[in-house]
């Protein structure tokens, strides 16, 4: 009773962290395709707002989590927030470092007065390039995954393909010897 209580304390933190996790990989990957659907977007005319609205229409069928998110943006501006606390406040659900940062040039650009089609277009090949470098780290990581089942596993079978059959031949010469 005592390890079900425990099990039942923990086990949904963990399921709900797995989740979350997930949840922000699929948003840190669809981020780079929205970016490009946004700097299209401003640089055709639409303001930010709009192109926000868009691009989360647009992305709803391949990214659906970050398509909810720009949605809420959305809603939350047709509310009454401002367009910083909306920003904010998206990076503040997400907890992903790209959406921070892209929340903070959206911010410090509105702030400033820059360009913002110029602002997303440098972004978005900053994000594409922060993409490109997790996966050259995620495979330099799998020679080091595939070590543990190669000793354990594959070495084992060949050594029994390779040498079981001059371990036969070898009993078989030396077993009449020894009977003589």
């Amino acid at each position: 009773a005592l390890g079900g209580c425990g099990l039942g304390y923990l086990l949904p933190g963990m399921v709900l962290g797995r989740m979350a996790k997930r949840r922000q990989h699929r948003v840190r990957l669809g981020l780079p395709d929205a970016l490009d659907l946004l700097v299209v977007s401003v640089e055709a005319g639409l303001g930010l707002d709009q192109a926000i609205q868009r691009v989360g229409e647009e992305i709803a069928f391949a990214h659906p989590d970050l398509s909810d998110e720009l949605r809420l943006i959305n809603l939350e501006l047709r509310a009454g927030k401002g367009r910083v606390d909306a920003l904010k406040n998206l990076a503040a659900r997400t907890g992903v470092d790209d959406v921070a940062s892209l929340v903070a040039m959206l911010v410090q650009t509105d702030k400033f007065g820059t360009s913002v089609a110029q602002s997303l277009r440098v972004h978005s090949d900053t994000v594409r390039t922060k993409r490109r470098q997790r996966a050259e780290e995620a495979a330099a990581k799998t020679g080091v995954k595939m070590v543990f089942p190669l000793v354990f596993c594959i070495f084992p079978a060949i050594w029994v393909v390779t040498i079981g059959p001059a371990v036969i031949k070898f009993i078989h010469i030396i077993v009449p010897m020894a009977n003589k």
